[in-house]
């Protein structure tokens, strides 16, 4: 049976059983394709430009709502002209916010695609960070909820208030971290507290380098994890995913062909069916194969937000 008939037979069982929230962001994303990165003080010609609502809280909850899987969304939103166009984006989409506006305008991120996929970001931060105790205190958290929490909002202005109220949250919960690509740029003190909640880790390859997986990834990645206390996933692209959560539970997943067109949003869509699997009560195994197959569509997509229905999730599998 291949990894496709495994997640086609799986599907009819992804039915939520566990509360989802999604901590993160919404911004707006100015993507443009270009022959290559400029030099200092160049002038390069754009081949093509796209204004796409995105984050990675958005997408995130954009992936789990698509999959019909309900989510809290802790974004923050302000009042500003960026703001409107985030508004409008949700409120067509069916997607609500789950915490009051506050004064400010939301970021945009400006996103440079070269001809092999990659991308590289230059972001405005906006109200999305003005993270506090009594911001996140309002939030409804159920006992043996998912909490999936962004890299991007784990800035020095909010860092402390988000970690703070992980440690409050006094009954069961399981943390899914995706540190994402500025993950040299957050206070180690922060991410050992982060640890020592057992949370689940995920990374790319170039973010397991930053975090000292290097070399054979199963051998590095079963010492960080035992070191850490915490489930790691570590996503290779078309080599699959490797994640290691005890010596009883880990190995390879395989990852599903895919002619790419850029790699906007697949981390988010990844992790998006992660959580959507790990919803439904799936072992990790079974959560993490939906990741791959859901990265696997959109990265023969351009731009960030065009996870898939289940019904073209389908498709997709019986096209592999």
């Amino acid at each position: 049976m291949t990894e496709s008939d495994t997640l086609l037979g799986n599907l009819d069982s992804l039915i939520p059983e566990r509360k989802i929230c999604v901590l993160g962001a919404a911004v707006i994303d100015e993507i443009m394709t270009v022959p290559t990165l400029p030099s200092r003080g160049a002038d390069i010609e754009v081949e093509s430009r796209k204004t796409h609502i995105g984050g990675c809280g958005l997408n995130i909850a954009s992936a789990l709502h698509r999959l019909n899987i309900p989510s809290v969304n802790a974004f923050l939103i302000g009042n500003g002209m960026g703001t409107n166009q985030i508004g409008n984006y949700l409120q067509a989409r069916g997607i609500d916010i789950h915490l009051p506006k506050i004064d400010g305008d939301n970021s945009w991120c400006l996103a440079l695609v070269e001809p092999d996929g990659e991308r590289s970001f230059v972001t405005a931060t906006g109200v999305e960070n003005d993270w506090t105790l009594d911001i996140l205190g309002q939030l409804d958290i159920q006992r043996n909820s998912l909490i999936y929490l962004s890299g991007y909002q784990l800035v020095p202005s909010a860092d402390e208030a988000i970690v703070s109220w992980l440690e409050s949250i006094d009954h069961a919960v399981e943390i899914v971290v995706d540190f994402g690509p500025r993950i040299e740029q957050i206070n180690p003190d922060i991410m050992v507290r982060l640890f020592a909640l057992n949370s689940i880790v995920t990374v790319n390859r170039d973010e397991a380098r930053m975090i000292g997986i290097d070399g054979p990834v199963e051998e590095a990645a079963a010492d960080w994890s035992n070191r850490h206390d915490c489930p790691l996933i570590v996503r290779r692209d078309k080599d699959g995913a490797f994640f290691y959560r005890s010596e009883q539970d880990n190995g390879w997943v395989e990852s599903y062909a895919a002619e790419v067109k850029d790699t906007i949003g697949a981390g988010d869509s990844h992790t998006g069916g992660l959580l959507a699997g790990l919803s439904a009560n799936w072992s990790l195994i079974d959560a993490i194969r939906l990741g791959n197959a859901i990265a696997s569509y959109v990265v023969e997509r351009t731009g960030g937000d065009c996870s898939p229905t289940l019904k073209e999730l389908r498709w997709h599998l019986c096209e592999r």
